[in-house]
Formats: structure tokens, C-alpha cells, sequence
């Protein structure tokens, strides 16, 4: 979903200046708030952080990282080969139900399965006292954290795979057949090899969202960096302590931007468009029928419907308190709707000037790796100086806004370019030359000719912005004004305070509000085949 595609320097395209100083301006946005943490970090003092501290935190955020990178791939590529190697019932609708997860803000799984699961929650209390089956362990913990981060994360790694898995060519595979190779040989030696960078770009976009995550592991009660800047900057007061903590989350992004990168260049090998022919699925009945169907159907459960209806029932239980949470959505999509209107309209700029500047692209992507409340760190220190040069409080309210919608643009800008400059492929220079020989000027032709060719990006790009706002955390606790509550917002104040009835409400309106746009660029974003064909789904 992050992947900034940089398109070939197109000959007798000259670039618009405008552009290239709009895609320099893209390039600052994403720098800036990082040059602000290594700055914050460098000046010091380090309040309430000791090395201890932050071995901790680091050594905390390894294991969850591991893990549920581990759980996430076994997950994603188990149920991927399933969807793409099998024809089964209902193996269609499961192709798309198994990525809603990704409409879930990762708390809301958290605050589902730590009611259900917890110690003195409705499942454990029926075990001891039916059948006296005492559980060990506990949901606020650190392999509870791992369990709902794989859960909510391998979307990712099932699109990757799954998308690997139906594009690639049958010529690999009949070969080896024809050489004798059992079925099981196939997929170990031809098979998985050529899905393997595919499983590498989804287990880095798994890393990124695990390490940047703040709402599902602070309520479970797992101390990573990425809490621990949000801790030392909310209990201690100090923007260098949380920048310190936030150097090894830059640090860890830029490696796992790099993997990204090298498994996406490598995603082609083996697929020729020209003589590209799908791989038959093998058409499973009886006891292999209903066991694939049972495991599609057991994940979904798990994943989406079991911990999202417990915590729908929950809200049943309580009265939602209406009025805070209709302010409360119509903040959220006003943020939502400023942050795709900027993050798109930067990133339009960035895919048309970015051609042939691999680098600037590569530095935009680097926002969105970092998480979202290291971005947040980054501001403060500008934030602070502006609030202190502003004549009243009215002036802070609108600089925190700004700076609320600058920390989304900066972080999603690479999510939206991505799909703006697949888009643009399709602009050929003919169509630039047709349009300078009418007189058109470089801006002009850009605006006329590549705005409505990228005008199905653009919208996806807006879509994935959206989203990913109106699920946004740590950096809106951090920058947001005062009393200006998100329905992220929302759900956190009331988990704390162990209202989880009253946070079902906010947290079920995120997925309600996620989900359709969710789908949507799902079933998008799967439709391509190499040969340009329209993937059908059984």
C-alpha cells in the first residue's frame, strides 16, 4: 500500500518549476518533523529516562516485533495459499473478507479480547466454574499484544502473498512438473521461492505498523517505544526524552523502508506479461472442501467478527453519550478530508516531479515508516515557539490544527503516492507533446492531460489517507488542541478508565466509517493481473 513507484523520466517533457518546487516543498514537510527530533534529542536533559529504561523499552519492542512477525507471515501466507492455490466454497467472498481486519483500529481488537479473555473476563470465568479449568496467563501482557497485533497486521502479508501467488506465471510450474517435481516440491523449490519477496514487503509493512502502534499496547500494558515517547512526554514533560526514544524508531523505519524497497524490486521476477498464463487452482471437495472453508472462516472469526461483536455488546450495555460522540466524528472527518486534500495534493506533486529523482521519492517514503507519535516529538518544538509568539488562545487552537494536519501529511504523504504514480504510467509523452503543440504550458499540461489521467489514483490515494486518519492515535494525544477529542481520542479516554462499554461506541464507529473504503481498495487494488486482465474470483 506504501510502495512509491517512480515513474521513467518521460523525453520531451519538460518539468514545470511550479512542480518542482511543490515536490521540494513534499520532500521538507517529511524531513523536517525528523530533523526536529534529532535536534529535541541532542539538547536535553533527559528527564525521567535512564539506559535501563531505555533497554527496556527497545529489548520490549524486539520480541513484540519478532513475534508477531512470526504469527503474522504464518497466518498471512497460510491463509493466501489457501485463497489463491484452492477452489473451495466460499473461497470468493473469503478473498476480501480476510483483509477487514484492516478496518479495525488495532485498540479496538485490544479492548475486545482483553474483556473476553482477561482473567475475570465472561470465557475464563465460565471455564473455572463450569469445568474448574484454570487458564494461565493474562491479555495484558506481552504475548496478548502479540496475538492482537498479528491479528489486526497480516492483511498485509495475505495481500502480498496472496497477489504474488495469482500472478505469477504457469511457465515455472509446468516446467518443474514436467521434470518430474511432486506438487509439494513445486511449491517449496518454485512456489514460495518467487512469493518470498512479496512475503518480505507485507512482513516490513507488519514491522513498521507494529512498532508505530501506541493504542492496543499501552492498553494491553506493554511498554514499547513507541508508548514510552508518548509516557515520558505526557508524565514527565520532556520532548528530549521522547525524541531519544524515538532515534531507534527512525532508525529501525529507514531498515525496514530499505527491505520494503529491495522486496518490491524484486517482485517481478519470474512474471513476463507477455506469455503470462495463470496457474490453474486445484478444486478441493469433500473433507478438504469443508477443512479449507473451517480455517478461512475460523480466521475471520478470530481476527474481526469474535472481538468486535464482544465489544459491540459490551456497548449495547451502556448508553453512548450522543452529543460528545457526533463532535467527536465530525472532528475526526474534518481532519480526515484536510489530511487527503493535503497529504494527495503533495504527493501529485511529488509523482509529477519526482520523475526520474529516485531520491526524493525514497525520502517521502521515509515518513511513513516512522511512527506517527515520533513524527508528533518532531513538532513540538516549532509548536511551542509559535504558541508562545501567538497574541491568545484562539491563535494556539487553529496552530494545533495545523500542526495536527501537517503530522498526517507528513507521515501518509508515501501512502498516496503510490497509487497516484501507477496512475501516471499511463501518460504517454505523446500526450504531453499534443498538448505543448496547443500551446499548452508545462503546468497547464500537467493540470489538462496527467490530473485526469491519475484521477483513479487520486481518489485511492485520498481513501488510504482517510483511513488511516480517522484511525490515527498517539500523534493526534500529542498535537491536538485542547479538548478537541477524535473518536480515537475518544475510545482511549474511556479504556482508561476501564469503560469499555463506552468505548465500543467510538472505536465500532472507526470500523463502520473504515470499512467500505477498506473494501473498496481491496478489491481494486487485487483486480490487476500482469497481462492487464481482471482477476476473477470464485
Amino acid at each position: 500500500m506504501i510502495e512509491t513507484a517512480v515513474l521513467p523520466a518521460r523525453r520531451g517533457l519538460r518539468l514545470p518549476s511550479t512542480l518542482s518546487g511543490i515536490a521540494g516543498v513534499a520532500v521538507i514537510v517529511v524531513l523536517a518533523p525528523l530533523l526536529g527530533v534529532a535536534l529535541a534529542a541532542a539538547r536535553g536533559p533527559w528527564a525521567g529516562l535512564s539506559v535501563g529504561t531505555l533497554t527496556d523499552y527497545a529489548t520490549t519492542s524486539a520480541v513484540l516485533a519478532v513475534g508477531v512477525g512470526v504469527l503474522a507471515s504464518l497466518l498471512g501466507v497460510g491463509s493466501a495459499w489457501l485463497v489463491a492455490q484452492y477452489r473451495f466454497p466460499g473461497r470468493g467472498a473469503f478473498s476480501w473478507l480476510l483483509v477487514l481486519p484492516l478496518a479495525a483500529p488495532t485498540f479496538a481488537l485490544a479492548y475486545g479480547y482483553a474483556d473476553l479473555l482477561d482473567v475475570a473476563g465472561p470465557l475464563r470465568t465460565w471455564l473455572r466454574q463450569d469445568f474448574d479449568i484454570e487458564v494461565p496467563g493474562t491479555m495484558r501482557s506481552l504475548p496478548g499484544s502479540v496475538m492482537v497485533l498479528s491479528l489486526a497486521f497480516y492483511p498485509y502479508v495475505y495481500l502480498a502473498v496472496r497477489d504474488a501467488l495469482l500472478n505469477r506465471s504457469s511457465s515455472a510450474h509446468e516446467a518443474a512438473r514436467a521434470l518430474g517435481a511432486s506438487p509439494a516440491r513445486v511449491f517449496w523449490r518454485v512456489t514460495l521461492p518467487m512469493a518470498r519477496p512479496a512475503l518480505a514487503a507485507g512482513l516490513a509493512l507488519t514491522l513498521m505498523e507494529t512498532l508505530a502502534d501506541y493504542g492496543a499496547v499501552s492498553f494491553l500494558s506493554v511498554q514499547t517505544l513507541t508508548t514510552g515517547v508518548v509516557r515520558v512526554w505526557s508524565v514527565n514533560g520532556s520532548p528530549a526524552s521522547a525524541a531519544l526514544l524515538g532515534l531507534p524508531l527512525i532508525g529501525t523505519a529507514a531498515a525496514l523502508l530499505i527491505l520494503e524497497r529491495w522486496s518490491r524490486s524484486h517482485r517481478a521476477y519470474g512474471v513476463h506479461a507477455g506469455g503470462w498464463r495463470p496457474v490453474p487452482g486445484r478444486t478441493l471437495t469433500g473433507w478438504r472442501a469443508v477443512l479449507a472453508t473451517s480455517a478461512c472462516s475460523l480466521l475471520l472469526v478470530v481476527a474481526f467478527i469474535l472481538p468486535l461483536g464482544w465489544l459491540g455488546w459490551n456497548g449495547l450495555q451502556s448508553t453512548p453519550e450522543w452529543p460528545r460522540l457526533a463532535a467527536a466524528a465530525g472532528r475526526v472527518a474534518a481532519l480526515g478530508v484536510a489530511g487527503a486534500l493535503v497529504a494527495t495534493a503533495l504527493a501529485l506533486a511529488l509523482a509529477l516531479a519526482g520523475r526520474g529523482r529516485p531520491l526524493l521519492t525514497r525520502l517521502a517514503g521515509l515518513g511513513y515508516a516512522t511512527p506517527g507519535a515520533v513524527m508528533a516529538i518532531g513538532l513540538l518544538v516549532p509548536a511551542g515557539l509559535l504558541w508562545r509568539a501567538m497574541p491568545g488562545p484562539g491563535w494556539m487552537f487553529g496552530i494545533g490544527l495545523v500542526l495536527l494536519i501537517y503530522a498526517y501529511a507528513s507521515r501518509l504523504m508515501a501512502a498516496a503516492l503510490e497509487p497516484i504514480a501507477s496512475a501516471l504510467t499511463r501518460a504517454r509523452p505523446s500526450m504531453s507533446d499534443a498538448a505543448r503543440a496547443l500551446g499548452r504550458t508545462p503546468l497547464g499540461t500537467a493540470w489538462s492531460v496527467h490530473v485526469p489521467l491519475a484521477s483513479g489514483g487520486l481518489l485511492t490515494a485520498a481513501l488510504i489517507v482517510f483511513i488511516d486518519v480517522v484511525k490515527e492515535l498517539p500523534a493526534t494525544l500529542i498535537l491536538r488542541p485542547f479538548n478537541f477529542d477524535t473518536l480515537a481520542v475518544l475510545a482511549d479516554a474511556y479504556a482508561r478508565d476501564e469503560r469499555i462499554g463506552q468505548a465500543a461506541w467510538p472505536a465500532l464507529m472507526i470500523v463502520v466509517v473504515a470499512m467500505p473504503a477498506c473494501l473498496w481498495l481491496t478489491r481494486r487494488i487485487s483486480r490487476a493481473r500482469p497481462g492487464g486482465s481482471p482477476q476473477g474470483d470464485d
